[in-house]
């Protein structure tokens, strides 16, 4: 008997790119298994693929499913809150994995993130970043539809930039919003959207401000890259924004194309740019 072929496992946060991994690898012909996590993962976007829900303490749970779906290539995505250690309750392989984390578990996300990629790796699993499946999710530098930013948005783009990257040498958020030069809030453990609607309630006179999100530097992508939704748009526009730029090749747009539609219809520039060239071009 030819045994069954090996799967990719996506383990789901919140959103809709799990589903969209999903697709990719179904359509490139290979089997899927979701594990998603209790309390993140949107049952709807789940419920077309073959899938368990397991907390995010229950690791033995999670290892074990894995395996028995015979999942060679993990992928992580979808957000996820961090949770407290008292509310983690882990079970005896979770407990095992949090020893081996050790000094990373307080560490910022990121230095997490990464060591929780390496212990997949030594238990004997590829871990590949959705960037690899969702191509169309990512764009090259240049503007996404008919709206571009003028001199005081590039301006705006370029101090955001200089912002984020500072940021995300501490490991502290991978966005912030500059309206005319005055950074009106940056993005810690709250996420992009609850920044958002800090950044509407201090709104200056003038021209609207601009969302800047990027890769930290050194981040490890495999885990936790910057994402873009058509939500963070309508948020944008509800916050009082011109527009959003965007790390080039390494943000995933949750919908291209609904994107792009929403961008044009709230009148809001959407750019991708490359952070280096974008800060070589100051004036």
């Amino acid at each position: 008997m030819t045994a069954a072929p090996a799967a990719v496992g996506i383990l789901a946060g919140g959103g809709p790119l799990p589903a969209r991994v999903a697709e990719a690898a179904h359509a490139a012909g290979l089997a899927v298994f979701i594990i998603g996590f209790e309390g993140f993962a949107e049952p709807d976007v789940l419920a077309p693929w073959p899938h368990e829900y397991v907390r995010l303490g229950a690791a033995g749970r999670m290892l074990a499913l894995l395996r028995e779906h015979r999942c060679t290539e993990l992928v992580l995505i979808g957000p996820i809150r961090r949770p407290s250690l008292r509310s983690l309750c882990p079970d005896a392989e979770g407990a095992r994995i949090l020893a081996r984390l050790g000094k990373a578990l307080f560490a910022g996300d990121d230095g997490l993130l990464a060591a929780l990629v390496r212990i997949l790796g030594e238990e004997g699993f590829c871990v590949r970043g959705a960037h690899e499946f969702l191509s169309h999710s990512i764009a090259q530098p240049g503007v996404l539809g008919r709206f571009t930013p003028d001199a005081q948005a590039m301006a705006d783009i370029r101090h955001g930039v200089r912002v984020v990257q500072a940021l995300g040498r501490l490991d502290i958020g991978q966005g912030c919003v500059v309206q005319n030069g005055v950074v009106l809030a940056v993005e810690a453990m709250e996420g992009t959207d609850a920044m958002l609607a800090r950044a509407g309630t201090c709104q200056q006179p003038g021209e609207g401000g601009v969302l800047v999100k990027l890769l930290k530097p050194g981040q490890e992508k495999r885990a936790d890259m910057p994402t873009i939704g058509p939500q963070t748009l309508h948020n944008a526009h509800a916050a009082g924004l011109r527009g959003i730029a965007f790390e080039a090749g390494n943000t995933l747009l949750t919908d291209r194309d609904a994107c792009e539609a929403e961008a044009e219809r709230l009148g809001l520039f959407l750019i991708a740019i490359d952070p280096e060239v974008c800060l070589g071009s100051t004036p």
